[in-house]
């Protein structure tokens, strides 16, 4: 029997409470390696259930303008995933973390190290140094009480090695759905699908919009009546007032653009928690 996962509880959390879970996103090392660590520390004491750490990444090829910038700006500064593991696992705080990245980061992590102990080297045995690899990035991760992670380019089919890893060390792998995942598409996911399910709002990349686009909350229906944990809406997402009149509302709603637009411009964490803290 799977232990509960410390994602879904502080969703289901919030919603006995009769509110949607927040959960802002925030690039790592932003909005500069010092800074990072307060805005994180603010976000977890001001209202957030929930934090999404982004690794930075050179091809982010699922990025809007402002979380593409932000993750040059910290590439800039030298903050790599191996940084961000550490720093968590020398601070404490009170929200769950989850990480987003892209594969590579995360395949790469441990490879080294990897690779060399196993017989052959990493050339002639790929597949056991990337299994090796990624078991080591699972153990970082736990001990960075890290507890759930997001890799948006990675399929389904690809996933087992990250899945077996991650489970192994109690970290949850959160599946991506979408307005052109159909409801059988979905399914397949449900064997795997743990902490919560991130629905993307729209197709395309992150970035802030005016309002909600239509087949959202079709979206959302249609995962709604396949998966039973529950769903986080994101993409798009600015302020609060974007979530009136959704027949079926999500079970938290994730925000980053607009936050790493705030921090961008020297406003505090704080400040940008607070109308959600009012909705």
């Amino acid at each position: 029997m799977p232990v509960e996962s410390v994602l879904s509880a502080a969703i289901l959390k919030a919603k006995g409470e009769g509110r949607c879970a927040r959960v802002p996103y925030v690039t790592g090392g932003f909005p500069t390696p010092h800074a990072f660590w307060d805005v994180l520390s603010e976000l977890c004491d001001n209202g957030a259930d929930i934090v999404e750490i982004g690794v930075p990444f050179s091809d982010p090829v699922a990025d809007g303008p402002a979380v593409a910038e932000a993750g040059r700006r910290a590439l800039e500064e030298g903050v790599t995933l191996r940084w961000i593991l550490e720093g968590l696992s020398a601070r404490s705080f009170s929200s769950p973390l989850v990480l987003m990245s892209y594969a590579n980061p995360l395949v790469q992590h441990g490879w080294a190290e990897a690779a060399s102990a196993l017989s052959g080297g990493a050339c002639r045995n790929a597949s056991g140094t990337m299994r090796r690899s990624l078991g080591i990035f699972a153990a970082a991760a736990r001990a960075a009480s890290v507890s759930g992670v997001i890799v948006p380019d990675l399929p389904l089919e690809e996933s087992r090695p990250f899945r077996e890893a991650l489970s192994a060390e109690g970290v949850d792998l959160i599946p991506l759905v979408g307005p052109n995942t159909t409801r059988d598409r979905m399914a397949e996911y449900l064997p795997y699908a743990r902490g919560y399910v991130y629905v993307v709002s729209v197709l395309g990349i992150t970035g802030v919009r005016s309002g909600l686009p239509p087949e959202a909350e079709e979206t959302l229906r249609r995962a709604r009546s396949v998966f039973g944990i529950p769903l986080a809406l994101g993409f798009g997402i600015k302020e609060p007032s974007q979530l009136r009149g959704i027949e079926s509302p999500p079970d938290a709603v994730i925000f980053g653009s607009a936050l790493l637009r705030h921090l961008a411009e020297g406003g505090s964490a704080r400040d940008f928690m607070a109308p959600w803290l009012e909705a």
